[in-house]
């Protein structure tokens, strides 16, 4: 009985082995699917488990809110940049075309490829998208929904990592959801990962720091402007005044100001003017301080700054070096995280042999001229004729097309 079939208290489905069904088959089996599938009964996960988080510490002011460190839809909320990276890394990768190989042959697609699970997903880019978000946060966690008659995953969902928990015991990793183990079920991917500790590592708990600083001088500059700042001038009196009294002298002065526009102020009666010097909208918002610290959250997940609006730190940007700065996006961080994230993926959902990967050509292919150029040169040397040209840049032909999404050639 799988975690799903526990989870709803059910006991399981109707099962499909070798090729004898003993119950219909499900809806969205695929004709190039493995024969057979075992189906579980489920319900949505409960969002009713406890979710951990730090307490203030001393010093925090006791009307501030607690900043939301926990993995999970509400973390990013404290740091807008933190959002806006771990969004532009997941969004760009879920929208690549997966598709599936063997022996470096693209084959036609598992269902899972369309839509890992149509009662929870609407396509295969909001899995993938709350996947690579999870990952980056330190670790994302699968748990099959159906299989198929070989054991192998039909459906899945991502599993807030909020919900597992996860011990070593004797030296390896044991997975539990309340009381249930689904040590045997679950798939577990580390963005950097220890024998020492059971759970994964992302950038952002070493920029834990920066976050936290950043929200300070947020809430700092919230609050002097809510309450007005410095003021411009203060008017000193020797003597002690009550209420009464302070609030008709700061009348009659701003009465005496607006009558008399341009000129002099006169003071008597041991009253003082003074002026306080003013900070810059700059300087108020420490805005230098701010921009270094948003960019180094964002260098930490692997995100160029400029790619998020923030300064450059150089001369003006030309299309030359923003085209390089994609392309350095692509291999030095989309590249990683998709390698790890889909190997082992591949290794969990698909038998030996057999790879899922995704289409990573179109965020960094180069422009139409320098492919040409490019197929120019091929085609000088005999590498390639002008209809492999026609076919790979999809001029006459869907066969491509359809090979890069997991369809047939």
């Amino acid at each position: 009985m799988s975690f799903w079939t526990w989870l709803k208290g059910g006991t399981g489905g109707g099962e499909i082995s070798n090729g004898n069904p003993s119950s219909s088959v499900g809806p969205g089996y695929h004709p190039g699917d493995p024969n057979g599938v075992t189906t579980d009964n489920t319900e949505t996960f409960s969002r009713g488990l406890p979710m951990l988080s730090p307490s203030p510490w001393s010093g925090w002011p006791a009307d501030w809110s607690i900043p939301n460190f926990g993995a999970g839809e509400g973390f990013g909320q404290l740091v807008d940049t933190a959002w806006n990276a771990l969004d532009l890394n997941s969004s760009v990768i879920a929208s690549m075309p997966v598709y599936q190989t063997v022996g470096g042959e693209i084959v036609e697609q598992r269902s899972w490829m369309v839509n890992p699970d149509p009662e929870c997903y609407t396509s295969w880019y909001e899995f993938a998208k709350q996947l690579f978000w999870d990952f980056q946060l330190g670790e994302a966690f699968v748990l099959p929904f159906e299989r198929y008659s070989d054991g192998y995953p039909r459906t899945m969902r991502v599993i807030c990592p909020a919900y597992v928990k996860v011990e070593m015991v004797d030296g390896y990793r044991q997975y539990k959801i309340g009381n249930r183990n689904v040590t045997d079920e679950i798939l577990h991917i580390r963005y950097q990962s220890s024998t020492s500790n059971p759970h994964g590592t992302g950038p952002l708990e070493a920029a834990g720091a920066r976050m936290v600083t950043l929200g300070i001088l947020a809430r700092q500059v919230d609050e002097v402007i809510s309450t007005g700042g410095v003021p411009r001038y203060t008017l000193d009196v020797e003597r002690q005044l009550d209420k009464t009294q302070a609030d008709e002298l700061m009348t009659q002065w701003l009465a005496s100001r607006a009558g008399s526009v341009g000129k002099p102020g006169i003071l008597s009666g041991g009253v003082t003017l003074n002026a306080h010097q003013q900070m810059s909208p700059k300087d108020l918002a420490l805005l230098e301080l701010v921009q270094w610290n948003d960019s180094r959250i964002a260098v930490s997940l692997g995100v160029p700054p400029f790619l998020l609006g923030l300064p450059s730190g150089g001369d003006s940007m030309t299309y030359s070096n923003v085209s390089s700065l994609f392309d350095f996006h692509d291999r030095s961080s989309i590249r990683p995280k998709v390698t790890a994230v889909m190997s082992a993926l591949s290794n969990w959902a698909t038998p030996r042999g057999t790879a899922v990967e995704l289409n990573r050509d179109e965020y960094s292919r180069p422009s139409l001229f320098e492919r040409a150029q490019a197929y120019n040169l091929l085609v000088q040397m005999g590498a390639l004729s002008g209809e492999d040209v026609a076919r790979m840049e999809r001029f006459n032909s869907t066969a491509s097309a359809a090979a890069l999404t997991g369809g047939i050639t």
